[in-house]
C-alpha cells in the first residue's frame, strides 16, 4: 500500500512495535499519531510520564527520519480525519482491554469501514495477548482463567511472538504539521511528585538494561524487601509501552532469577486477560459479595495522607505521594488495611491509587485491589494481612518506615514499628499520630 496511518495510544515506543512495524514493512509512506484526549482526565504523574514519554517518542522517530504528528481532540474523529487528508489505505492501532480502549476500537473499526479504509488490530501490550489463553473446563465455565496458578503454567508454556525490529526509517507523507506535544499544554503534569521518574522509551530502556545486567538475578530473595527496594521499577515504562513487555520477558529468562521476575509479567497477562472478559472490574465486583464496607471518611482521609498511625502504612502512602510509586509489598500492606482492618470499600482505594500511580491500569490497578478485598481473583478471599506482622517480616530494622517517616527517623530498630508503646513523653515529642485503629 501506499499510506498507513499508526494511531499510538500506550504503546509509546520503536523497538517491538507490531503496529509500527507492520505499518512500514507495508507501507510506502508512514504517519505515526497520538492524540491528547482532553475529555479524559490524566493525573498529574501520569499526565507528566505521558508527556515524556510522547516526546521520546516523537525523538525517536526522527532519528529515523520521521515524525509525531500530535493533535488534541477525540483520538477516533482525529485519526480519521488525518488519514483522510493523507488519502491513508489503512490505520495500524494496538490491542488493548480496558472499556475506554474498546470503545475507541469499536468506533475507530465503524469509521474506517465507513471511509473504506482497512483497520489492523496489532498486538497489544501483554506477553501472551487477552483471549490466546482459555481454560479447557473448569468450575463455573468461561472463557477466560479466573485463577493465577493454572494461568502461569499455560503462559509458561505457551507460544510467544517474535519482537519486532525498530524500523530503521519512516518516510512520512508531506505536508502535515507535527503539532505541539501535550507538555507544551497549559497544566499539563503540573502537580506531579517531587521524585517521579523519568518518562519515555530511552529512560525505559537503560532502566530495563540495568536491571537485567545485573539486579534481577536477586529478585527471587529480595523483591519483598521493602528497605532493599530489589524491584525493577519498570511498572510506568511497561504501563505506557515504553519498554516492551515481550521483550522483557523474553530477555529476563535468559538470566539468572529471571523465572521469578517472569511471573510477575505474567500477573499483568493475567490481569488484563480478567479484564478483557469483566470490561467493568474497576466498579463492579468480580465476584459477588455482601456489602460489608464501612463508611469512615476520617479514617479514609488519615489512610491517604499516610497519618494512621500505624507506620509501615504510612510510609507506604507517602511513598506514593513522593514518587508516584509504591514498592508492590506496600501496595499489598497498605491495600489490605484499608479494605480488611478498616473495612472501607476498595473503590475508594482504587481510585486513590489511580490518582497517584504513574502505572495505574485499570486491569492490575483494579485487579489487585479486588485480590486483596476478596472480590477478586484470590483463592483465599478472605486473607487479612496483618500490618505488625508484615512490617517484622519484610522491612524488620525499620530502614523503609524511616526513609519515608521522618518523624520516625530518631527510633532505632524494630521499635520504629510500633510507636504508641512508648512511654507518654517520648511519644507525645514524635508529632506523629496516634493509630487509627486498635489492632490488638
Amino acid at each position: 500500500m501506499d499510506t498507513a496511518l499508526v494511531l499510538f495510544t500506550r504503546d509509546l515506543r520503536v523497538h517491538d512495535n507490531p503496529a509500527l512495524a507492520g505499518a512500514c514493512a507495508r507501507a510506502r509512506q508512514v504517519l505515526p499519531l497520538f492524540v491528547f484526549d482532553p475529555g479524559l482526565a490524566v493525573p498529574p504523574n501520569r499526565a507528566r510520564f505521558l508527556a515524556e514519554s510522547v516526546a521520546g517518542l516523537r525523538d525517536e522517530l526522527r532519528t529515523r527520519g520521521g515524525d509525531l504528528t500530535v493533535r488534541a481532540g477525540e483520538p477516533v474523529a482525529e485519526a480519521i480525519r488525518l488519514a483522510t487528508e493523507v488519502r491513508a489505505e489503512a490505520v495500524f492501532v494496538a490491542d488493548d482491554v480496558s472499556r475506554y480502549a474498546k470503545r475507541r476500537q469499536q468506533r475507530l473499526a465503524a469509521e474506517c469501514e465507513r471511509h473504506r479504509m482497512a483497520l489492523e488490530v496489532t498486538p497489544g501490550h501483554q506477553v501472551v495477548p487477552a483471549g490466546q489463553l482459555q481454560p479447557g473446563s473448569q468450575p463455573g465455565g468461561g472463557g477466560h482463567y479466573r485463577v493465577f496458578t493454572p494461568y502461569w503454567r499455560a503462559w509458561s508454556a505457551a507460544s510467544w511472538r517474535q519482537a519486532c525490529p525498530a524500523p530503521a526509517a519512516v518516510t512520512l507523507p508531506p505536508g502535515v504539521k507535527p503539532g505541539p506535544l501535550p507538555g507544551q499544554l497549559p497544566g499539563h503534569g503540573d502537580g506531579a511528585s517531587r521524585d517521579l521518574a523519568p518518562g519515555g522509551e530511552r529512560a525505559g530502556r537503560e532502566r530495563a538494561r540495568a536491571w537485567l545486567d545485573g539486579p534481577i538475578k536477586g529478585y527471587g530473595d529480595e523483591h519483598d524487601n521493602l528497605a532493599g527496594d530489589g524491584t525493577s521499577r519498570l511498572s510506568a515504562y511497561l504501563r505506557f509501552g515504553c519498554v516492551s513487555a515481550l521483550a522483557l520477558a523474553r530477555d529476563a529468562l535468559t538470566r539468572p532469577g529471571g523465572e521469578e521476575f517472569a511471573r510477575q509479567l505474567c500477573w499483568r497477562d493475567f490481569f488484563h486477560q480478567v479484564t478483557a472478559a469483566f470490561p467493568g472490574i474497576a466498579s463492579e465486583n468480580y465476584r459477588p459479595a455482601a456489602d460489608e464496607w464501612h463508611d469512615d471518611p476520617g479514617a479514609l482521609d488519615a489512610w491517604r495522607a499516610g497519618q494512621t498511625g500505624i507506620p509501615i502504612v504510612d510510609a507506604g502512602l507517602r511513598q506514593l505521594a513522593a514518587e508516584g510509586f509504591m514498592h508492590n509489598r506496600a501496595r499489598m500492606i497498605t491495600a489490605s488495611f484499608l479494605v480488611r482492618t478498616l473495612a472501607v470499600d476498595w473503590r475508594h482505594g482504587y481510585a486513590h491509587f489511580a490518582s497517584l500511580l504513574a502505572d495505574a491500569d485499570v486491569a492490575n490497578n483494579a485487579g489487585n485491589w479486588q485480590w486483596v478485598a476478596g472480590t477478586g481473583n484470590n483463592p483465599r478471599p478472605n486473607r487479612v494481612m496483618n500490618p505488625l506482622r508484615q512490617a517484622s517480616r519484610f522491612d524488620h530494622d525499620g530502614d523503609y518506615v524511616r526513609r519515608y517517616v521522618p518523624e520516625l527517623a530518631g527510633l532505632s530498630g524494630p521499635a520504629v514499628h510500633t510507636p504508641w508503646t512508648l512511654p507518654g513523653p517520648q511519644r507525645r515529642q514524635l508529632k506523629y499520630p496516634a493509630p487509627v485503629v486498635d489492632l490488638s
